[in-house]
């Protein structure tokens, strides 16, 4: 019987988004880290009922349990990689009209926000993400720990930053500041938070 979870590709090649990020690191975080979290997963969830759910309601249906909490930490940690990666964009970019107007109604500029989503990912403690989310009509910031996803807290995630050691470690060693602005400056994805910003608008439309 085959995995009911599969391990996505990666939307650009592994050597893309060099020098920012190595084609080791790549390598590692990706062939290794997030393989590793698929793989688990799979292994949790054999002959359960989480085996024949998608994976959004597979971390739904697994978080806040410790009876759940393994396959939770790997369902959520394959969640977050696979939305990570189409983050990430060789060249990077600015925001568009839309989601700039947004920005600026959040948080006051587009420096601002670069600021603010810099130090969130320089203080999170530990190992964790930062996240651009849209709930009701502002949008946030926000950190979480380890496995935590903004799934499971009622807000739609537009762009993340993967802020765990084996994100960087191999290029930028303990310097998680040089990494963080390198990322935030150079690769950050406009478009595809953009494209999840208005559907998160457009459920809300449909929804009312």
């Amino acid at each position: 019987m085959p995995d009911p979870f599969k391990l996505p590709p990666l939307p650009w090649a592994q050597n893309a988004l060099e020098p920012v990020i190595s084609a080791r690191t790549i390598g590692l975080h990706y062939g290794k880290h997030h393989a590793a979290y698929v793989k688990n997963l799979n292994e949790l969830v054999a002959g359960t009922r989480f085996a024949d759910m998608p994976l959004e309601h597979v971390i739904a249906a697994s978080v806040g349990s410790e009876e759940t909490r393994k396959i939770f930490n790997n369902a959520a940690q394959a969640w977050n990689h696979a939305f990570f990666w189409k983050c990430l964009k060789p060249g990077g970019g600015e925001p568009g009209r839309a989601i700039a107007r947004q920005i600026d109604e959040s948080f006051g500029s587009y420096a601002q926000f670069k600021e603010q989503f810099s130090k969130a990912a320089v203080d999170d403690f530990g190992s964790g993400w930062v996240w651009l989310v849209a709930r009701g009509d502002k949008l946030e910031i926000l950190a979480t720990s380890n496995a935590g996803t903004p799934l499971t807290m009622g807000a739609t995630p537009l762009l993340a930053l993967d802020v765990w050691e084996h994100a960087y470690y191999l290029d930028y060693e303990n310097r998680r500041p040089e990494f963080v602005e390198a990322v935030v400056g150079k690769l950050l994805n406009w478009d595809f938070a953009a494209e999840q910003l208005e559907k998160a608008r457009s459920g809300e439309r449909k929804a009312a």
